[in-house]
């Protein structure tokens, strides 16, 4: 395991960005440790919707953590409004750092992650563990 400890910058798409590094390092299987920072958009989409919610403001990550593989990401994050009010779902696309995100990931080098419809039929693709061929 390599930690990889990040700072995203303002106006980054932070899952964008998150899967940008993972490619960068040739790596396809990482996770999400801890993340915290600032976001000017959210995008949430909270249990048992199909859609993500969009959030506007002066918003503050408090946790983010998941597992990020070549074919996708399948992040959570909780975040606070201005006015101390919290929400956390699945992270969408389009959460967008308003002036930083502090992230630490532990790239997998051994192993190799990728996304594919559940056999057991939960209607997502999932996480599939492998050990990378030397």
């Amino acid at each position: 395991m390599l930690a990889l400890p990040l700072r995203l910058h303002p106006c980054q798409d932070l899952r964008a960005a998150l899967e940008a590094v993972l490619a960068a390092h040739a790596c396809s299987a990482a996770f999400v440790l801890q993340g915290i920072g600032s976001l000017s958009v959210a995008q949430l989409r909270f249990a048992g919707a199909q859609q993500p919610t969009e959030l506007r403001g002066d918003l503050e990550i408090l946790s983010l953590a998941g597992a990020l593989a070549a074919d996708g990401a399948h992040l959570h994050m909780a975040v606070a409004d201005a006015h101390g009010q919290v929400l956390g779902g699945h992270v969408a696309p389009g959460c967008i750092v308003r002036t930083t995100a502090e992230v630490l990931l532990a790239l997998l080098p051994e192993h190799a992650f990728s996304r594919e419809p559940d056999a057991a039929g939960s209607g997502f693709r999932e996480l599939v563990v492998r050990a990378r061929q030397p």
